[in-house]
């Protein structure tokens, strides 16, 4: 789906055997475990089980040794989920991602993963958008197997979105804005692009914020 299932069912996995023998284990150690887990299906990497366990945004600034930095989420940070009636696996569009890429792309999607970055720690959610918003690499590979998405990126933007892109590896697309209220018409706009351009029904669509508490017991 793009939202990191296989992370979410590794968390759970990881936090319940964790309660089950009375919670020896701090949440990061956790997160070593679930990387394993994890690692059978989508490859060793803390990209979407850390904020699984952890909750909010993380920078994973290394694997091996797992160092990782917890960072605030602004207040006024909404996302527009939106999940079409589609396959997309993993494998498939891993498989469409260059092999090689120039030196320009390169220095472009550095660019967009430092402003990202600094849109995060300064707060600033027009930033976060708008570098989520310009990937270079993987969304040019994988708009073209989602139908519909460049409309439904057209939309959310023309709605009023600060930024919106694929969500994982699809086909989910996520768009940035600065409340709910303006959440429900990029949502909208989104759900019709995705209809009418994309021939696709709707499986979920929600206006969500961050969940800055991670993994808990229910």
């Amino acid at each position: 789906s793009g939202l990191g299932s296989s992370a979410a069912s590794a968390a759970a996995a990881a936090m319940a055997t964790n309660i089950l023998f009375g919670e020896p284990l701090p949440k990061a150690k956790l997160v070593e475990a679930g990387i394993v887990s994890e690692a059978a299906v989508s490859g060793y990497h803390a990209d979407n089980i850390a904020p699984a366990v952890l909750g909010g945004f993380v920078l994973i600034k290394s694997t091996k040794p797992l160092i990782l930095q917890p960072l605030e989420c602004p207040s006024d940070l909404w996302f527009v989920v939106v999940t079409p009636v589609f396959e997309a696996p993993t494998k498939k569009m891993r498989a469409v991602l260059p092999k090689e890429i120039s030196m320009q792309l390169h220095i472009e999607n550095t660019g967009a993963a430092g402003e990202l970055l600094l849109g995060i720690v300064q707060g600033d959610v027009k930033g976060i958008g708008h570098g989520l918003s310009s990937d270079t690499i993987v969304e040019p590979a994988r708009a073209p197997l989602i139908p519909g998405f460049s409309a439904v990126k057209r939309a959310a933007i023309d709605a009023g979105a600060l930024g919106c892109t694929i969500s994982g590896a699809g086909p989910t697309s996520v768009a940035v804005v600065g409340s709910k209220k303006e959440g429900r018409a990029v949502l909208a706009a989104m759900k019709d692009a995705f209809q009418k351009e994309g021939k696709l029904d709707i499986e979920y669509a929600d206006v969500v914020k961050l969940c800055k508490s991670g993994a808990k017991p229910v």
